[in-house]
């Protein structure tokens, strides 16, 4: 069974599929992802109009477009706005179409939530300031020696990106592994209400988008409506190391489960040991049960995405031995944080997705890798509002107990050179650049045989560009 335009038109209107309505290859929201038989969904942004992309998402193949205004002239449509309760009774099917809403996007949430609905499958929501990604990359590992297991896409976590990634949800996925971003309160409730979430796991709770939440409060709270939405025969998955997680057990019914290296968790870690580059190894605990091994991802902190995987998996009764073989099957490819050949056979810690206070502090940890030293390229970290001051200033600590070379990368990357240098980082070592080209000369004179550089910093900066040049130097 594959979405087709019959299943959207069911979804918005009394409309019954005649079953040779078009299929839908794709639902898309951005004109430059549509391709043949896509349906493209408009909505007006911030920035920009999606309605001035319909044409373009028509020539690139898209059979239909979800709008709220439609061209003057030409493309035939379906105005759902006229028709109120009453049934669609005829649809010549000549494409493409425009099919005209009141809302858009409220339209392509409700089509989302009708398809999800059709499936018999469990959902486990993952979402937290840092680490819903590589979460949901291994527990799909580990849930996928037993489940045929769907996962959103790349970053599809939002009220925006995830609805469209739910079209591609198949009657033969047994389990689904989503990410639930937020920018404030109420978004997440809808992406439950849509998801129907029995699952859901909680990574960290930080500063990120302080700029639109305001405050902490508003982020706890924001996150907590995961764990509100589950159902009593449900389980909330909480991170045992984080008071502000562990504040949510009060605010469900489901059952809880807690993670973490305090020994009071349910699932706990010890005998915690960095491999540099072949990844982490430590021991697994929970009740009277210890499983030593090895899974090959970055960095001392990425113990704590072991452990969700691992409880993910515990919860859906999976045996140790899935749980270890899914846990060794992934690979660092699947990571934000992945390491590249740099030039005089150094290492190249890539982490240019994304940043946040804690994710940055945490990259630092790769005190094992390489076997020169350790250089650290620390681009701005956007949407942090208020707490962006403290968490550089802690960033440029950290970077100063840990790395031999500095390099801050924009504006507000100054607080994190300056905190260095203010400890006792020497200035030689120590550099600011506006903006990321400009660190790649620097880099170029001073990387030596076996260093190990992190490059880390928000999306926006573009930093991938400083491993693409580096990347090719001799």
């Amino acid at each position: 069974m594959e979405p087709t335009l019959g299943h959207i038109l069911e979804a918005l209107i009394t409309y019954e599929a005649t079953g040779d309505e078009p299929v839908l290859s794709s639902v898309v929201v951005d004109s430059r992802e549509a391709i043949r038989g896509s349906l493209f969904v408009a909505l007006a942004g911030e920035n920009t109009n999606g309605h001035e992309f319909i044409s373009d998402a028509f020539a690139k193949g898209a059979i239909a477009a979800l709008v709220e205004q439609a061209p003057a002239a030409g493309h035939a449509r379906i105005d759902l706005r006229q028709f109120g309760n009453k049934a669609i009774d005829k649809w010549d099917k000549t494409l493409p179409v425009l099919i005209i809403v009141e809302d858009s996007l409220a339209s392509l949430q409700q089509a989302a939530q009708a398809w999800r609905a059709q499936f018999n499958l469990q959902v486990i929501g993952i979402t937290g300031s840092v680490g819903k990604s590589s979460t949901k990359e291994l527990a799909s590992s580990v849930l996928g020696q037993r489940y045929c297991t769907f996962k959103s896409p790349g970053n599809r976590n939002s009220i925006i990106g995830l609805p469209p990634a739910l079209f591609d949800l198949r009657p033969e996925h047994e389990r689904a592994i989503l990410e639930m971003g937020m920018y404030t309160t109420g978004e997440i409730v809808r992406l439950c209400e849509i998801t129907e979430p029995k699952i859901g796991v909680v990574t960290m709770i930080g500063p990120v988008h302080l700029e639109r939440a305001k405050t902490m409060e508003t982020i706890v709270a924001a996150k907590r409506e995961l764990i509100e939405a589950l159902p009593p025969d449900g389980t909330a998955i909480l991170n045992r190391d984080d008071d502000r997680v562990m504040e949510m057990a009060d605010h469900t019914n489901a059952q809880i489960f807690t993670y973490g290296l305090d020994r009071r968790a349910d699932l706990w870690a010890d005998n915690i040991q960095s491999m540099g580059l072949s990844g982490i190894r430590f021991t697994l605990h929970h009740h009277d049960e210890a499983l030593t091994l090895s899974v090959p991802i970055l960095g001392r902190h990425s113990v704590h995405t072991a452990l969700r995987a691992t409880a993910i998996g515990l919860v859906e009764n999976l045996s140790w031995e899935e749980i270890a073989t899914g846990l060794g099957e992934t690979t660092l490819a699947e990571f934000r944080l992945v390491a590249v050949p740099g030039p005089r056979h150094s290492i190249i810690i890539d982490d240019t997705y994304n940043s946040s206070p804690a994710s940055a502090l945490a990259a630092l940890n790769l005190r094992s890798v390489g076997v020169g030293r350790r250089m650290a390229v620390r681009g701005d970290m956007w949407e942090r509002g208020w707490a962006d001051v403290d968490a550089s200033r802690r960033g440029g600590r950290r970077a100063a107990d840990v790395a031999k070379v500095l390099i801050g990368v924009g504006p507000r990357a100054q607080i994190i050179v300056e905190e260095a240098r203010k400890i006792g980082m020497p200035s030689a070592d120590v550099h600011w650049v506006k903006e990321a080209t400009a660190a790649i000369p620097l880099l170029e004179k001073m990387i030596q045989k076996g260093d190990a550089i992190l490059i880390k910093g928000s999306l926006g900066m573009r930093l991938d560009r400083i491993v693409s040049a580096i990347g090719r130097m001799d």
